[in-house]
């Protein structure tokens, strides 16, 4: 993760991301409300004062209005490499979050800092040599109790490897496989993650979505997720 390649992208962010996944019928804005979505529903009943969360990779901060949506006594912090990116998300949510920049390296925040640390569409911008060591430093800032929440796009479907093969800021990504992910997190501390396959019916099909709940097990939603707790 480079924080000069973020940049360049930065303020058209949101247009581009847009385009590359017009085949979807869905806007980006979509993608994020599901995602945060689940992660309330994971954490219901759990954090009655409300969770830390710390939202790494959060880019312009497309997932804050979510985040106060379906967590609105979340305390939320949001970790980017790129200093415009926190520029752009800091004027438009100011009062809604801590905006901090990482220097992709070390988690800026002290041991057992946070309850849930989220992370969406990030490891694939990540070599993958270098998850596991990551990924134990996010081990490092959850406290005891917290868990890790991964989005990632899917490499077995062919539409989803599409898309990131024609999108201009993840022209030096490398999809993820799940199992790879597992492997690196199981070294990090995690070794009892669970994966569920997302995203199966575009906009055209919505009627169907219904049945996503019985097949996330099945490897062809366009995304996945995998959470875990801190072992």
């Amino acid at each position: 993760m480079e924080e000069a390649e973020f940049d360049r992208f930065a303020d058209e962010y949101r247009a581009q991301h847009a385009a590359n996944i017009r085949a979807s019928g869905e806007s980006p804005e979509f993608f994020a409300d599901y995602k945060v979505a689940q992660v309330a529903a994971w954490l219901v009943g759990r954090y009655p004062a409300g969770p830390e969360i710390l939202d790494f990779g959060a880019g312009v901060g497309t997932s804050v209005p979510y985040f106060r949506k379906y967590l609105p006594h979340c305390r939320l912090t949001c970790l980017d490499v790129s200093r415009r990116s926190l520029e752009l998300g800091r004027a438009r949510f100011h009062d809604e979050a801590q905006f901090v920049q990482f220097d992709g390296s070390r988690v800026p925040f002290a041991d057992a800092s946070f309850d849930l640390v989220f992370l969406a569409g990030v490891l694939h911008h990540v070599a993958h040599h270098e998850h596991a060591a990551l990924l134990a430093e996010i081990r490092r800032v959850l406290r005891g109790t917290g868990t890790l929440v991964v989005f990632e796009h899917n490499p077995y479907n062919p539409l989803t490897v599409h898309a990131v093969n024609s999108c201009p800021f993840d022209a030096n990504a490398v999809l993820l496989t799940p199992r790879k992910l597992r492997r690196s997190a199981a070294r990090a501390g995690f070794p009892r993650g669970v994966t569920q396959y997302r995203v199966f019916f575009p906009h055209a099909l919505r009627a169907l979505r219904p049945l996503e709940r019985a097949m996330r097990w099945l490897p062809l939603g366009a995304q996945y997720s995998y959470h875990a707790a801190r072992d």
